[in-house]
């Protein structure tokens, strides 16, 4: 089929001119198995994405403890005074009882905090967990724009997984916590651009009909690496907290090697840069996986000079593609709807794995599996939703609400709500954010164009990162007391609920095709509304 393409004309003197995506599809023919194969491999990127980020679930977990009884003289004293350990203060925190009248259940370097004796003082809980979603912010600031302009979604990708991995492997010799956290901000600014980069080149390596599929397993190995950490953390419940870093690490250094060996670059975005020649041969390379390609040649592609953009929307800086965002208004409010809602959801999605806890402390390893599990489901269901018969916008709304609500009814009392219900509840309300997150990642590719298309699914990670930021801050201090830990849930559900209202702002994408630049972008809008609706709308070019 590729090379008829080559042959056949792709217009005619009546007809208008055709777009990258017609242009590209022509020439490398229907998505063969091997092509698919390829974009799936660089979906399973997610995979040590999502080992890095829910890692502090386990390794800066505080363990279980247990008295031991009073040992000596002070401890006696201490006794007589009535803060001795009993069965009734075995409920409450170690840090007001006397040393040597308690014990971790398991060795202390299993886990940071017994390692580094950290229980006592949240602020350092916190810490790393923070460190690291600080890290996401920073470097999606500061590489979201280079996948778009000077590196390509290739380059970034192996930078990031290089950097995240290093980071990572590095880790497993941290000697304090100082150290140990500023690691974590270096493994976490690495990963910032992973899940992104992944997204945006597999999907732009893959016909039309296939985007939604790769986008959504993506999510699908998402799911798979957060469910291997439970199984990973309980293999070495008994061993160092050192090992969970080593084991992960390697095998997404490896992983680079691979996808450096195997996968070319978008393009989509090499013609958008101006890049026609190695447009060609990556074109052909696609083409080779699809049984063609053997006859495309660059005269073969005259018909792209009608296509290719000479470095449009924004020039060469480094924040290019952030002003030609900046400048646009209506860019700029679908920028600003998207990310707030994407900050709402950030809070449960990251918050919810590190406060369940709070609702089962006997079995840390099943609860964490429950959302962990809870991950597959989602990503199927928001595939099916973002098919042909349903709305992005009401959907993410729908999804929202449905977290808010769920997370409102966990932090519901036990003496009103069994344990049961308000895990089920905590469950559901993690459901309903990993599916509202997974469709507002697919969301932006289609309301961004190629242009600008990694920035923004990129500041759209980062606000989600920077709820991942918060709500360490808030579960660590619900471990303080008894009670407090119930209104973390008020406030995830709360801030899910209000600011996934936003999305209504945003127009509806079902069934366009995707742009490539800003003012390709402006003039579907323009003929699929008219210029009143946009006004009306707040979508005013």
């Amino acid at each position: 089929m590729a090379e008829a393409a080559t042959t056949t004309p792709l217009l005619t003197s009546h007809e208008a001119e055709p777009s990258i995506d017609d242009v590209i599809e022509a020439y490398i023919g229907a998505t063969g198995a091997r092509q698919l194969l390829k974009a799936m491999l660089l979906a399973f990127a997610w995979a040590f994405d999502a080992q890095q980020v829910f890692m502090s679930v386990f390794t800066d977990a505080e363990p279980p403890w247990h008295c031991t009884g009073v040992v000596d003289a002070a401890a006696a004293a201490a006794a007589d005074s009535g803060s001795s350990c009993s069965p009734p203060a075995a409920s409450a925190s170690p840090c007001a009882l006397p040393p040597g009248t308690w014990e971790w259940d398991r060795p202390a370097e299993t886990s940071v905090v017994s390692d580094w004796a950290l229980n006592c003082g949240p602020a350092l809980v916190s810490l790393p967990a923070s460190s690291f979603f600080a890290g996401n912010l920073a470097g999606g600031f500061l590489l979201a724009t280079l996948a778009d302009t000077h590196l390509g979604r290739r380059k970034m990708l192996l930078l990031s997984l290089v950097t995240m991995s290093v980071a990572a492997a590095l880790t497993a010799f941290s000697p304090n916590v100082w150290v140990y956290s500023a690691l974590r901000f270096v493994s976490g600014f690495g990963r910032s651009m992973v899940g992104t980069s992944a997204m945006v080149l597999s999907t732009e390596l893959v016909g039309k009909r296939w985007r939604n599929t790769v986008s959504a397993a993506g999510f699908v190995f998402f799911s798979v690496g957060f469910v291997s950490l439970p199984a990973l953390a309980y293999t070495f419940r008994e061993a160092s907290w050192r090992n969970m870093y080593v084991w992960t690490s390697l095998p997404s250094l490896c992983y680079a090697v691979l996808l450096y060996l195997l996968v070319q670059e978008s393009p989509r975005w090499l013609l958008v840069r101006g890049r026609k020649q190695e447009a060609i041969e990556a074109v052909r390379q696609i083409a080779s996986l699809n049984g063609g390609g053997g006859g495309i040649t660059t005269s073969s592609f005259s018909m792209l000079d009608a296509c290719a953009v000479e470095l449009g929307d924004g020039g060469e800086g480094m924040f290019a593609t952030l002003h030609s965002i900046w400048e646009r208004r209506w860019a700029l409010r679908r920028l600003a709807a998207i990310t707030a809602a994407s900050f709402g959801v950030g809070m449960v999605y990251y918050g919810m794995p590190l406060n369940v806890g709070s609702l089962s402390p006997s079995n840390l390893y099943l609860s964490v599996a429950y959302n962990a599990v809870a991950e597959l489901p989602s990503s199927i269901l928001a595939w099916l939703l973002m098919g042909r018969w349903f709305n992005r916008r009401g959907s993410v709304v729908a999804l929202t609400t449905a977290s808010g609500l769920c997370s409102l009814a966990a932090c519901v009392p036990a003496v009103v709500l069994p344990d049961g219900a308000r895990m089920a509840a905590e469950v559901a309300s993690f459901f309903a954010s990993c599916t509202a997150y997974d469709m507002m990642l697919m969301y932006t590719i289609e309301l961004f164009p190629t242009s600008v298309r990694n920035s923004a699914v990129g500041l759209v990670r980062q606000a989600v990162a920077l709820g991942g930021v918060v709500a360490p801050v808030l579960v660590a201090l619900g471990r303080e007391t008894t009670s407090y830990w119930s209104s973390s849930f008020g406030v995830f559900g709360l801030a899910v609920g209000c600011l996934g209202l936003l999305v209504t702002c945003l127009p509806e994408t079902r069934g366009r095709r995707l742009s490539d630049t800003m003012e390709e972008e402006e003039a579907a809008v323009l003929s699929s509304s008219g210029a009143s609706d946009m006004e009306n709308n707040g979508e005013l070019v």
